[in-house]
């Protein structure tokens, strides 16, 4: 009778005993599972962020909120911090939403990025109207100064001029060019180092591989640093596609920015895998392709896309990764424009009702094989 009852005690002892440790295995599982991201993965190498818009912001959008939080470390705001939102009257400003981006970044302890101060595009009617050059000096040093100054140490970078350069390298012909100047860009920067001294400052464009306007950047930021004027970095953003530009054109970019002694981000990530319908490289936002809307050709995956299709994604996101590992002490940051498929502004541009599928995280918002070949780049138990 004794020894049935040790060898009862000895089998509760030992089913216990596996119990326990079945546990702390899923415990420990589980604790590496969260690890296993993209932030974690390259912490090391350079910031991996996201865009986000307003229902991420307010935490609306859960699934798309949960991403964010396990696989990136930095963010930038897709709308939230434009002038025609942010400052739509010469003395109105609205920071509700602006003042939510920033809490959301802090309460997730990320690089926070301000996107973006001086564009020709998303910008009030009252400064496309004016037309005197010191109403117009007065209306930017304005907007500048308390845009920073509101989020003075707690904004890490600024965009601070965006897309000012025409494709052959020369000053584009804004409204800020045609009554400011070819000056307004120093001013600009110059404003927003007085208004946050610690705050990095940045160049940003697209197209930034062409030799013709890589040469009218690499002319500009000489001429700022020339001035006096404070500039940290290159933002290239980076609407590519599975083909173009060539590694060869990237890895040629990164490093003539980089020897101006900036680093280089890429901005605004995301690769079409659908056609498009003109020769432009980049994202100008002022044509009209109404013509093409209802051409199949032009929208030729409207609910899947095929697996084919998926691994040249794939394959295309870990040849640029390689490259910007390669060269990751060039590199500060790398930026997805948009968190999933679902978000993409590709979905509708430059052509209304189609449907793209240029990110890491599909409609459902799981990761897709593109994500994966990322992934395998890295040790992923770091």
């Amino acid at each position: 009778m004794i020894k049935t009852i040790r060898n009862i005690a000895l089998l509760f002892t030992l089913i216990f005993s596996i119990v326990s440790c079945s546990n702390k295995l899923y415990k420990k599982n589980q604790e590496i599972k969260q690890t296993v991201s993209l932030k974690n993965s390259f912490k090391d190498n350079f910031y991996i962020g996201a865009a986000i818009n307003e229902n991420q912001i307010v935490e609306k959008d859960a699934a798309a909120v949960t991403i964010l939080k396990k696989e990136y470390n930095t963010i930038s705001p897709e709308n939230s911090l434009k002038w025609m939102f942010l400052h739509p009257e010469p003395k109105t400003f609205f920071f509700d939403m602006a003042d939510k981006y920033v809490a959301f970044g802090e309460k997730n302890k990320m690089y926070i990025v301000g996107h973006t101060l001086v564009w020709h595009s998303q910008l009030a009617e009252f400064m496309k109207e004016t037309k005197d050059s010191t109403i117009m000096a007065n209306h930017m040093q304005n907007h500048i100064n308390t845009v920073v100054t509101r989020y003075k140490g707690r904004i890490d970078t600024w965009d601070v001029v965006n897309e000012a350069l025409k494709e052959n390298g020369d000053l584009r012909e804004s409204v800020f060019f045609k009554v400011l100047g070819d000056k307004y860009i120093e001013q600009a920067f110059k404003l927003a180092e007085k208004a946050d001294p610690n705050a990095d400052l940045v160049y940003n464009d697209y197209g930034l591989c062409n030799p013709k306007k890589r040469a009218g950047v690499v002319r500009l930021v000489k001429e700022l640093q020339k001035s006096g004027a404070k500039i940290n970095g290159v933002g290239m953003q980076a609407h590519w596609n599975l083909k173009t530009p060539s590694l060869k054109e990237i890895e040629t970019s990164i490093i003539a920015y980089s020897e101006l002694g900036v680093k280089v981000s890429f901005t605004e990530f995301d690769i079409s895998v659908i056609p498009n319908p003109w020769d432009l490289v980049g994202a100008e936002v002022t044509q009209d392709f109404k013509k093409f809307e209802g051409d199949k050709k032009m929208n030729p995956y409207p609910t899947k896309l095929p697996e084919s299709v998926q691994i040249q994604l794939a394959k295309r996101y870990e040849d640029i990764f390689k490259l910007f590992l390669k060269h990751e002490d060039k590199i500060n940051r790398v930026t997805f424009w948009g968190v999933s498929d679902k978000d993409t502004w590709l979905n509708d541009w430059p052509i209304n009702g189609r449907t793209n599928y240029p990110l890491l995280f599909d409609r459902k918002h799981q990761p897709k094989k593109a994500y994966n070949s990322i992934m395998s780049l890295k040790n992923t138990s770091n």
